[in-house]
């Protein structure tokens, strides 16, 4: 068989892929639709612990031996959390429960995605969000889409008119990367139009792809958080580097991604 024909059979074998990941986790986020509600409270760390694993185990239950069946040959990354380059091959990259802090404080910005990494590349990603319906998915070289409806960036070029956001890479970070937040979001307060902060980074990036923000940073960050989002705004045409403007991998500090016109002008500020 002739490396062209490989090439589009494995595009096919991609595609069919991501439409029954997408699948698997419109099931398994049902059943983290069905925990969502009343505020679940907790007057320890430990308590609240034992209440992000409850939400993550409900999700796995389902999620990973579908995907396991999908792809047995891959791996899978235990914590969501972990940073850094992964060993060659297939990985999933799972986060049962993206934002799942505020799954528990009965706030609605929450989601179960999984992307496929092939030698430190993502590949597909689907995004879905339980209480809507909604989801986002990503193929490299076939476009990001909701719900089958291509995803374009924003035309913005002005840093002045755009709407930006950040968001908080993980619990206990460090203090200097703490304050390095705190100075970023100052300086885009100055320069932006509006500067949003929450978590999870996920619903940013889709925004972003879909066009509805201009751009997001983070210092720090996972590759569960990430990953979906990278495949989401490239397809969607926009620009990701790290905030020195370099091409951003899965170990670097820093994180950007913007829709092209403010690109630039987004490194300018972050680098004050």
């Amino acid at each position: 068989m002739s490396e062209s024909l490989q090439t589009t059979d494995l595009a096919a074998s991609d595609a069919d892929l991501l439409t029954r990941t997408a699948i698997a986790l419109r099931a398994a986020g049902s059943a983290l639709r069905e925990r969502y509600g009343d505020v679940v409270r907790h007057r320890t760390r430990e308590e609240l612990m034992r209440a992000l694993a409850a939400n993550d185990d409900a999700v796995l239950d389902i999620l990973r031996p579908r995907l396991t069946h999908l792809r047995p040959q891959a791996g899978w990354v235990e914590d969501e959390l972990d940073g850094g380059a992964l060993p060659p091959g297939e990985w999933w990259v799972v986060d049962p429960a993206e934002g799942n802090v505020n799954h528990l404080h009965a706030l609605p910005e929450w989601a179960v995605t999984a992307t496929l990494v092939r030698d430190n590349r993502p590949v597909l990603t689907a995004v879905h969000l339980p209480l809507t319906g909604e989801t986002y998915t990503a193929l490299t070289g076939a476009g990001a889409h909701l719900d089958g409806r291509p995803l374009h960036v924003s035309p913005t070029t002005d840093l002045g008119l755009s709407i930006v956001a950040t968001s908080q890479a993980r619990p206990d970070e460090d203090e200097k990367v703490v304050r390095r937040v705190g100075s970023a979001i100052t300086a885009m307060l100055l320069d932006a139009l509006v500067v949003r902060t929450a978590v999870p980074a996920t619903l940013h990036l889709v925004n972003v792809a879909a066009g509805r923000i201009d751009g997001f940073w983070q210092f720090a960050g996972a590759r569960a958080d990430l990953l979906p989002g990278v495949l989401l705004v490239t397809e969607a045409g926009g620009r990701i580097s790290d905030a020195e403007g370099r091409p951003w991998t899965p170990q670097s500090e820093s994180f950007l991604a913007t829709a092209p016109g403010v690109h630039a002008e987004a490194l300018a500020t972050l680098a004050r």
